[in-house]
């Protein structure tokens, strides 16, 4: 209002042969007011609860990621670019439309159901069951490649494939669905399971499946508030930004490494069971006697349970997840 009040004095103090003048200055009043009126931030679905409430300033789009990256590549004034993948940003990057991305957040994928659970769902296994309706994204949409990309690797694509009734354009599209009992199962993320509590029960998809998902962030190269852009990814990217997508469920940009404390007991034969104790387990993707894969369960964050395979000799037992591996001081002994 302080520019308008001045340009009004100005109109009437100038005499008639600057009027032209004065109104091109208008011009330029109105752009710095669109430029200081905020941000726009394209940001994908599964961040509708947490980017509001680490900065409730910007204006927000939230859609299907790929979907917003096409908006963005089309001309769309979008000043900020959130991706549930690192994928799309990288593909936006390489062609100029956004400037070098960083990953901000990392989520997990799950499997909800109403709460009532009709279709008595408890195993990923059960979504080929005859008669159960699947909702998921599009495989175009982040969350649907990651879907696809664990029914792959548990080779249960083309078992549950002839369930899935509908391909949605976002994630919360597919949860709410499940929460109005259109169907009986969706691929959502933790973060949108948590956001639901109460409404939905949660499937867990096996630790060893897990797809790695990371988003990232950019700012985009035509925008006109470059420097507004940068220091709201720094506030997501700063610790108290950090800890907001903590408490909404989301996970640390990286992955901690895990531990080994114990292995219990030391001397087995194939076909037993050993208890394994340490640290960040809840992640793990894989665990190898020296070299060789062994069936797992995840318990708890602290403790595995390692089925002995019948080809498993006597070595150290490694443990991997995303971030790295850990090896045990002590061998395991198959008798």
């Amino acid at each position: 209002m302080k520019l308008v009040h001045i340009h009004r004095r100005a109109l009437a103090l100038l005499p008639a042969a600057l009027l032209t003048l004065a109104l091109g200055a208008g011009g330029a009043v109105a752009k710095s007011s669109r430029h200081s009126a905020g941000l726009t931030v394209y940001a994908a679905a599964s961040l509708v609860d947490v980017f509001p409430a680490i900065d409730s300033t910007p204006t927000y789009s939230f859609a299907g990621s790929n979907a917003l990256a096409t908006q963005i590549t089309n001309g769309a004034p979008a000043d900020v670019f959130a991706s549930a993948n690192t994928t799309l940003p990288l593909q936006l990057y390489a062609q100029g439309i956004v400037e070098k991305p960083v990953t901000f957040t990392r989520n997990t994928l799950v499997i909800v159901v109403p709460k009532s659970n009709p279709a008595d769902l408890h195993s990923i296994y059960d979504l080929a069951n005859p008669g159960v309706k699947v909702d998921v994204a599009a495989p175009a949409v982040p969350v649907g490649a990651y879907t696809t990309q664990v029914l792959g690797q548990m080779g249960l694509t083309a078992r549950v494939t002839p369930n899935i009734v509908s391909q949605e354009t976002d994630v919360r599209t597919v949860l709410t669905k499940v929460q109005t009992g259109q169907v009986d199962a969706g691929f959502v993320y933790a973060t949108d399971a948590q956001s639901a509590a109460g409404q939905v029960t949660v499937v867990k998809v096996p630790a060893w499946a897990q797809p790695k998902v990371a988003y990232g962030i950019a700012v985009v190269t035509k925008s006109p508030n470059q420097d507004a852009a940068k220091a709201f990814i720094d506030k997501v990217l700063s610790k108290q930004g950090q800890a907001t997508m903590l408490k909404y469920g989301f996970l640390p940009i990286a992955a901690p490494v895990p531990t080994i404390a114990t292995l219990s007991p030391l001397k087995v034969k194939a076909g037993s069971t050993v208890t394994l104790t340490g640290t960040n387990l809840g992640t793990t993707t894989s665990v190898t006697i020296k070299g060789v894969p062994a069936q797992f369960k995840v318990v708890s964050a602290s403790r595995l349970t390692i089925t002995i395979p019948s080809r498993a000799k006597t070595g150290q037992v490694t443990v991997t997840n995303t971030a790295g591996h850990a090896i045990s001081k002590n061998n395991l002994v198959i008798r």
